[in-house]
């Protein structure tokens, strides 16, 4: 087991996923900093690291993170990560109600400084 290819495969699954170092760093639960050193060569990921992906990501596939073997997301769960990847904004507002927070207000700024206010009534 190469420490680079670990290495190489967590930078995949950042890109899969289109995650930022930082967003990731916050996604599975560890200092920002880690993520920088890791990417860096300065650390090695530890069984820890690696389990946080797995319980933040479920289905990415544990024998390709650790040992490169088969495809990044589990064959069985491809098809289902397909369908999560791009939720309506229905499903979103739902996941958001699950979570038992309500929207209030949503604001959207422009480029030249103004914003529009929407509130529901």
């Amino acid at each position: 087991m190469e420490i680079k290819e670990i290495v190489h495969r967590i930078e995949n699954v950042m890109a899969h996923y289109d995650l930022s170092p930082a967003t990731f760093a916050d996604k599975i639960g560890v200092q920002r900093s880690s993520i920088s050193h890791l990417l860096k060569g300065r650390n090695k990921p530890s069984l820890d690291f690696v389990l946080k992906v797995k319980t933040a990501f479920p289905y990415i596939n544990i024998n390709w993170l650790i040992f490169g073997q088969g495809n990044l997301v589990d064959d069985e769960h491809q098809e289902k990560e397909k369908t999560m990847s791009s939720p309506s904004p229905t499903k979103r507002l739902d996941a958001v109600a699950l979570n038992e927070k309500e929207i209030n207000r949503i604001v959207i700024f422009y480029t030249d400084g103004t914003f529009k206010s929407h509130k529901e009534v």
